[in-house]
């Protein structure tokens, strides 16, 4: 018999998937970028504090009324933004700059529907 799985649970698994991987990423960043730019130094905390941040957010997900919306824009804007700094810190690249503005106003509205998905 299958389990039955409660609104927003996935996004808890997800968010444990983003942590480890965030957890990753800030030990590389904080040994393996000693030879980087200081932008590209920067780019890559930028992302990573942010991966943290919102990693953490996911797991408020389960209680929203509207878990897939709002734990849907949250991952979303978390893979966009982070996703683009760290591929441009890792890389030197800037051919995906311009997705980190839309992650970053997918991560608004994430939060926005969080909010205003609890209004009664």
């Amino acid at each position: 018999m299958p389990a039955i799985v409660k609104p927003g649970e996935l996004f808890v698994q997800i968010a444990g998937i983003s942590g480890a991987l965030a957890v990753a990423l800030g030990a590389y960043g904080a040994h393996g970028m000693k030879n980087q730019s200081p932008e590209a130094k920067h780019t890559f905390d930028t992302a990573s504090r942010y991966h943290f941040v919102h990693t953490l957010a996911l797991l408020g997900i389960p209680l929203t009324n509207n878990p897939n919306l709002s734990g849907s824009l949250l991952t979303l804007g978390m893979v966009l933004f982070s996703g683009t700094c760290y591929f441009s810190a890792l890389t030197g690249s800037t051919a995906l700059n311009r997705l980190a503005p839309i992650g970053g106003m997918t991560l608004i509205a994430g939060w926005a529907s969080m909010a205003l998905g609890n209004l009664r």
